[in-house]
């Protein structure tokens, strides 16, 4: 017994377009002008206008436009547009032509994979009534053709003529539209793909409410009346369940259906050709045709520039417990298997990015301990918040958006009250090359530069640091190449999220502290010049070399000035770290200080002052003018009395 199919779903599209595309001759035009007045011409012309089928000519009413097309060599690059912007391609041969079936295979399929069309393709043999007894039925027609060209979601004979399966051909073209194969259905592996079985096991265990690993007889009925509307008889129950286990034993067991039973019986109904039917549990479950969640499920994200988004106590209190499942062996820590399983309900690993394979701490084993998972779900909240929070749903989060994240007060905000209430920091650190910036980061994960594996592109390193009073906040550092640093500051907001900035140079190479002294500079003009100014720390690296004198003297000239800290001396090689996270999150907390000025930041300030004064001694003047003037009417109103 298949279970209830639902009403379709047009998945996001208002409208399908439908190509039509063919040898000449093959009867494209008279289907189109057949399908659309239900007649067939007298004359037509070779190529039709975009033609729009009646609302009413399928009960869900979806606005339906028939685009034909011309196969000479010099409309070729109008095909090729028209395809690529087609929803489903229909391609059409003669029944009374075989030549032009053969072209399917000699050339139309090749080109339409040459200019690597993703719609799914119809084949359609036109002129019904003129095909001849001696050339087969279409299944022994077609089988070699759709055997070699995955890519045919069906097969259909009609006359345009006789007003023989006119109008099936489009509705079939609207159902690979609505209902595809690809997503779902490897065709030449034969079985489900990767995205569909995780989010069918995401589906299953949802609906496992016992979580005992099997579909009870009152959860399969639940589920049939979430997705269908519509409960299923025990005798149905039962039907299905036997069809699946003399299959597939281990489909079935005393619990009731397993996962495996339950992907294999979606493989059923694909292999059936009942894609409506998967296709309905998907999208009742807020699938799109990508096999992901819904845009309209993933609430549009507003704050300003200098606002971030933290995970709220009841997130990581789920991740938490979400941890301890997946820990099976009971370490304390994720093992990269069991991080894979975590996230088998998600459409892929979302960790699995050079982002994010390197950016936590791992213990010696290479598991992942509790603190690094959530640095790593801090990370991606803070990148990619609208994914963190599909990623929470993926793993099983039942909550809305505004109970997993906290949107953080504006760092403008908090530098005006001279205080902040955030609990994650975001550390830019510049340097220039071989000053020992990636040193720094790996540190911070308790590696030594040797260990890390190279990584292009931006490196990030989350943790958390315990602060002298017993607190501990989550601190993220990225890392700005050399090369990057024009362009990153060349955006007026690149400074908006950053809370503290580190400036690091080899504190043995004259050379490096220049070039350091100018990223300091850009930083500092930038945050001036777009208003977000940040707290900046100098880190003085490879302390365990020896110093360069007149680079240890012009930084602190350079830090004195500026207004900042004097440099940090650091030595990675030692572990003489200098107590630096401490220092840098202490930075971040008092966000009105270590703000360095620049001479032109400088001047500005000399001149408001001076104008200032200048205002007060004008101001002064002209009360003092009052008061005399009041004075001199006293005296002379006085006098005039005495006299």
């Amino acid at each position: 017994m298949a279970l209830a199919a639902a009403p379709a779903n047009l998945a996001g599209k208002q409208s399908l377009r439908v190509v039509i595309i063919g040898d000449p001759g093959t009867g494209k035009s008279s289907l189109v002008v057949s399908a659309a007045t239900e007649r067939f011409p007298d004359d037509v012309p070779r190529v039709l206008p975009p033609t729009r089928l009646p609302i009413d000519y399928f009960a869900d009413r979806i606005p339906i436009t028939i685009v034909d097309t011309s196969s000479s060599p010099e409309q070729r690059p109008k095909l090729i547009a028209e395809c690529q912007s087609a929803d489903v391609v229909v391609l059409a041969y003669a029944c009374d032509q075989p030549a032009t079936l053969e072209r399917l295979s000699s050339f139309w399929f090749p080109e339409l994979r040459r200019f690597q069309l993703e719609a799914p393709v119809i084949v359609v043999g036109c002129k019904l009534d003129l095909r001849g007894e001696e050339q087969g039925t279409l299944e022994a027609v077609m089988a070699p053709i759709m055997g070699t060209f995955r890519e045919i979601e069906t097969c259909i004979e009609c006359s345009a003529l006789r007003q023989i399966q006119v109008r099936e051909v489009f509705y079939y073209a609207q159902k690979a539209v609505l209902y595809p194969t690809a997503p779902l259905f490897d065709q030449e592996a034969q079985t489900l793909k990767l995205r569909c079985m995780r989010a069918l096991k995401r589906i299953f265990i949802l609906c496992d409410h016992d979580r005992d690993g099997a579909l009870s007889d009152v959860e399969l009925n639940d589920f049939q009346v979430i997705c269908f509307n519509a409960p299923l008889q025990p005798n149905e129950i039962i039907g299905v369940k036997r069809a699946i286990q003399e299959k597939l034993a281990e489909g079935v067991n005393e619990n009731g259906l397993t996962l495996t039973g339950f992907l294999f019986l979606h493989t059923l109904f694909i292999e059936n050709g009942k894609l409506v039917t998967t296709w309905t549990v998907l999208r009742k479950f807020g699938y799109d045709n990508e096999l992901k969640l819904r845009d309209d499920l993933i609430p549009a994200i507003k704050r300003a520039p200098d606002q971030t988004l933290e995970l709220t106590s009841k997130v990581i209190d789920f991740l938490r417990g979400i941890f301890n499942m997946f820990d099976t062996d009971n370490d304390g820590a994720l093992q990269p298997a069991e991080i894979k399983d975590l996230f088998s309900t998600a459409p892929e690993n979302p960790w699995s990015s050079h982002l994010y394979k390197n950016c936590a701490e791992n213990n010696v084993l290479g598991g992942l301990s509790f603190e690094g998972f959530i640095s790593k779900w801090t990370l991606m909240t803070l990148q990619h918040p609208s994914n963190s929070f599909a990623n929470l749903i993926y793993v099983g989060y039942s909550g809305d958006f505004d109970s997993a994240f906290t949107t953080t007060r504006k760092r403008r905000v908090d530098r005006k009250k001279k205080q902040t209430q955030r609990n994650v920091f975001q550390c830019y650190v510049f340097g220039p090359k071989r000053a020992g910036k990636t040193a720094l980061l790996q540190s911070f994960l308790k590696r030594q530069p040797c260990d890390a594996p190279p990584v292009n592109g931006e490196q990030f390193a989350a943790n958390t640091v315990e602060l002298p009073d017993g607190t501990r906040k989550t601190l993220v550092m990225r890392e700005i190449s050399e090369g990057d640093v024009v362009p990153l500051l060349s955006d007026k907001e690149s400074l908006a999220p950053c809370d503290v900035a580190v400036i690091v140079y080899d504190s043995s190479d004259e050379v490096s502290w220049q070039r350091a002294r100018e990223l300091l500079v850009q930083v500092a003009t930038c945050g001036k010049n777009t208003g977000y100014e940040v707290p900046c720390l100098i880190v003085a690296a490879k302390d365990d070399l020896d110093q360069s004198p007149l680079a240890l003297q012009d930084s602190t000239r350079v830090s004195h000035d500026m207004g900042i800290e004097t440099p940090i001396p650091i030595s990675v090689r030692l572990m003489d770290l200098n107590n630096i996270f401490c220092r840098i999150v202490h930075a971040a907390q008092q966000p009105h200080l270590s703000i360095p000025e620049t001479e032109a930041g400088k001047t500005r300030r000399q001149y408001r002052q001076l104008l200032n004064r200048s205002l007060t001694v004008v101001s002064v003047g002209a009360a003092v003018a009052v008061v005399g003037v009041a004075a001199y009417r006293v005296y002379a109103a006085r006098k005039n009395a005495s006299s």
